[in-house]
């Protein structure tokens, strides 16, 4: 990528081509949100037994909620060149699907910052669903995980983004 216009444009990269952590120290603290989500899918059987609290481990939703918290408050730990966040808000929702056979998830996070908080959301809802795994594999090990991704972002330069639902 030596100097090319894709190392101009991916600000994780250097003129070189190198990866580096992007430098935030002249850029003004902005209110900022962004929600993420994702699916774990399963058996019926699975999902009436995590809604029944018949999960021997405890209560998954609850756990996985928990779970998601703490990924979003240690993202800068997980991803290389994410720069470590005070985060306002993190609020994480886990709706089991009506006919039983999923967990739709989706995590909210917020700060004031000279940086977003998108890793931080996808953060949140990528470990909420690995937790629903583990805490559900005995029973279940054809779970999938699928559909995380950005929903909305806002503050700071570049404004707002939605995805198309």
């Amino acid at each position: 990528m030596r100097g090319d216009k894709m190392s101009e444009d991916l600000t994780h990269f250097d003129r070189d081509g190198r990866a580096q952590m992007v430098d935030v120290g002249e850029k003004q603290d902005t209110a900022r949100r962004a929600i993420a989500t994702g699916r774990i899918n399963m058996r019926r059987e699975t999902g009436e037994r995590i809604l029944a609290g018949q999960i021997g481990k405890g209560d998954v939703l609850q756990v996985a909620r928990l779970a998601g918290i703490m990924a979003a408050k240690k993202t800068s730990d997980l991803i290389p060149l994410c720069h470590p966040l005070p985060l306002n808000a993190i609020n994480i929702d886990l709706k089991i699907s009506s006919d039983f056979q999923s967990v739709e998830i989706e995590a909210e996070c917020k700060t004031s910052g000279k940086t977003g908080v998108e890793m931080e959301a996808l953060t949140a809802v990528t470990v909420a669903a690995l937790t629903i795994y583990d805490m559900a594999k005995a029973i279940d090990r054809e779970m999938s995980i699928e559909g995380i991704r950005l929903l909305h972002k806002s503050g700071g330069k570049s404004g707002t983004f939605e995805a198309r639902r």
